[in-house]
């Protein structure tokens, strides 16, 4: 921009502050320094730990010797079965409980009521013992010209998959009755106003909506029943702590073969987290704050296109 002066001379005018800048005084960036102070802290902190264990008494050649031993495979093989095992365990049961603790029958709601009372209040580790133990209470079991004995039914994969998976399943019906009640009921009954069936207001309505609320707490209780199910060791069931105790118990390099097992169950949890986090972008495509690819490429391109 120009102005015409005294005597005719033209002057430029002072361009317009930036978005930084007000009358004129400069743009001075904030100092954050607790931030490097903190972020200088955690460095240190770091270092001498991995210091520490670096000089300690820990024979790493021992760890990774053991890190791709056939008996540790298998062990994680196992701790990777029982876990699949048991959370498809879990999804089955929960969701029925969840249906029967949203049913209008009382009784149903009750029951429901009662089983996630009971199994969320017993301890996984006292649900486990129970269950490998039950022979103590029920010395048969069968139906009709049909029966066998509870200590050859009853097997250490049969009680952890018991004690795990229904320990889940109440926590499961809980997380699912909480994604079902998250849907708005006006979307219910606009589809109810099209002549929507209920089974095609489940599967296109509420199901789609009630998987964004569900996915995230149900992959963190994926990974705790990973995690979990080391417990069941004290019932003899060959999963990945067990056999890593057994090996120490022969040569005794205990710390060397629990970071062995700390590193295959990190190793796992990862994989998992990565496959969770797809999963929830997947089911959470319409909800997301940050745009998407095409959402970015498609603004690109409007910015780009020239005015009508």
């Amino acid at each position: 921009m120009t102005s015409t002066g005294r005597g005719g001379a033209t002057t430029a005018a002072a361009p317009p502050p930036g978005p930084g800048q007000l009358a004129g005084l400069p743009r001075v960036p904030l100092r954050h320094y607790g931030r490097w102070v903190s972020a200088a802290v955690v460095i240190v902190l770091v270092a001498l730990l991995a210091r520490a264990f670096a000089q300690g008494g820990i024979e790493w050649s021992v760890v990774g010797r053991y890190l791709t031993a056939s008996a540790i495979l298998h062990g994680l093989q196992n701790t990777v079965i029982i876990t699949l095992c048991s959370m498809a365990l879990a999804i089955v049961l929960g969701v029925l409980v969840a249906v029967m603790r949203m049913s209008a029958n009382p009784v149903t709601r009750t029951v429901a009521f009662g089983y996630i009372w009971l199994f969320r209040g017993i301890p996984v580790l006292l649900q486990l013992l129970i269950w490998y133990n039950l022979a103590l209470v029920f010395p048969t079991v069968g139906f009709g010209p049909f029966e066998a004995r509870m200590i050859d039914v009853m097997t250490p994969f049969m009680a952890a998959l018991l004690g795990l998976g229904i320990n889940m399943s109440a926590y499961t019906a809980e997380l699912v009755r909480a994604g079902i009640l998250a849907v708005d009921k006006g979307q219910i009954e606009a589809a109810q106003a099209i002549s929507l069936t209920p089974n095609q207001i489940r599967r296109r309505i509420v199901l789609p909506q009630a998987m964004r609320v569900i996915l995230p707490p149900l992959g963190n209780e994926f990974i705790s029943t990973l995690k979990m199910s080391s417990l069941a060791a004290v019932i003899t069931y060959g999963e990945m702590l067990e056999t890593a105790e057994f090996i120490y118990y022969s040569n005794n390099r205990v710390i060397e073969l629990l970071i062995v097992a700390a590193i295959w169950y990190l190793a796992v949890v990862s994989v998992l987290s990565v496959i969770q986090h797809f999963v929830e972008r997947r089911f959470g495509r319409g909800f997301q704050s940050t745009p998407t690819r095409r959402a970015r490429s498609i603004g690109r391109r409007l910015k780009g296109a020239p005015e009508q």
